[in-house]
């Protein structure tokens, strides 16, 4: 079972990339970033996800409460002021671990060789740990993250929201020589969860299937009167089922770099795929690359297409498995 940390900033979204990782990776720890909500938001709603599933063996550790460089930017009107609004959970039992979350991840990859991080906020708490160390690299398997594009943006034009909060963070993480797993909203755009999902994880029936379909009620609506959206997308569930099952998305390797200075792109995730020839990446994939690549060569992978179909049947089956 492959181990990971995972980063994140609970949200919606982010809690089902936590129940999908309890139940198939071996989760060392879980970190929290400001992100979604405030830092004690976040660190207080990846604790109650943990208490409905009923893995509070998982240690928590709070990070970073904002960016690098800027004021925290949050998304309310998706998440709610809570950044897990709709679900009616009790105040957790259990508490946040002491230590920081940079200390955390330092310690922990320095101690375990091949270990995957999966990060599904901002990246704050990753830069921070490599800057601390940067020998951590050499332990790091992959670092998954949930953010960015290969095409277009979300928060901006250009830019995705969790870049966007800290794309100094993003940019130490690209160039940090890692390899990086980009899962961006181009691809978690086609993870769009609606009523008939919803009813599936009610026809389940498990409290974590209730949970679920508590979280996705909400987070529908808000979709639905933020951006006009039918449906809501579980863009971090991608970057957590990528690592379970590496066929349920399909990718290219490709450079990828972030703008950190411009005056419409800041928070872009530049990706440069020109070695693959053909004008739409998605095309790319059923095809050899014809050239020699002219750029930078690939630091990252960036993921094009999901297998949804693939993807809910793991959903079902992991939400089933927590009796």
């Amino acid at each position: 079972m492959q181990k990971i940390i995972l980063d994140c900033d609970p949200g919606h979204d982010d809690a089902f990339a936590i129940m999908l990782a309890a139940q198939h990776l071996d989760v060392l720890g879980i970190t929290t970033i400001g992100g979604n909500g405030f830092l004690e938001n976040v660190t207080t709603n990846a604790l109650k996800v943990l208490e409905v599933i009923e893995r509070e063996d998982i240690p928590v550790y709070k990070g970073h409460a904002g960016p690098l460089v800027n004021p925290l930017v949050t998304a309310p009107e998706f998440h709610g002021e809570s950044g897990m609004d709709g679900p009616v959970l009790p105040e957790p039992k259990i508490k946040a671990q002491h230590k920081h979350a940079v200390d955390f991840i330092v310690e922990t990859v320095l101690a375990n060789k091949d270990i995957t991080i999966i990060a599904t906020g901002p990246l704050t708490n990753v830069a921070s740990a490599i800057n601390k160390n940067p020998d951590i690299v050499k332990n790091i398997k992959e670092i998954c993250i949930m953010g960015g594009s290969v095409t277009f943006g979300n928060w901006t034009p250009a830019a995705e929201f969790n870049i966007f909060v800290d794309p100094e963070a993003a940019s130490i993480v690209f160039n940090s020589g890692a390899l990086v797993k980009m899962t961006g909203v181009n691809l978690t755009r086609q993870c769009l969860i609606t009523e008939k999902e919803m009813f599936k994880f009610r026809e389940i029936g498990t409290k974590a299937a209730n949970f679920a379909a508590d979280l996705v009620d909400y987070f529908i609506q808000a979709c639905y009167d933020t951006a006009d959206i039918k449906g809501a997308n579980l863009h971090d569930a991608c970057a957590v089922a990528w690592i379970i099952n590496p066929d349920l998305i399909k990718s290219v390797p490709m450079h990828i770099d972030v703008e950190l200075n411009g005056k419409l792109t800041r928070g872009m995730t530049v990706c440069d795929y020109r070695h693959l020839r053909g004008s739409d990446p998605k095309v790319d994939l059923h095809r050899e690359p014809t050239m020699k690549f002219r750029g930078a060569q690939p630091n990252a992978i960036g993921a094009l297409e999901l297998d949804f179909d693939g993807f809910l049947a793991l959903l079902y089956s992991t939400l089933k498995s927590y009796n």
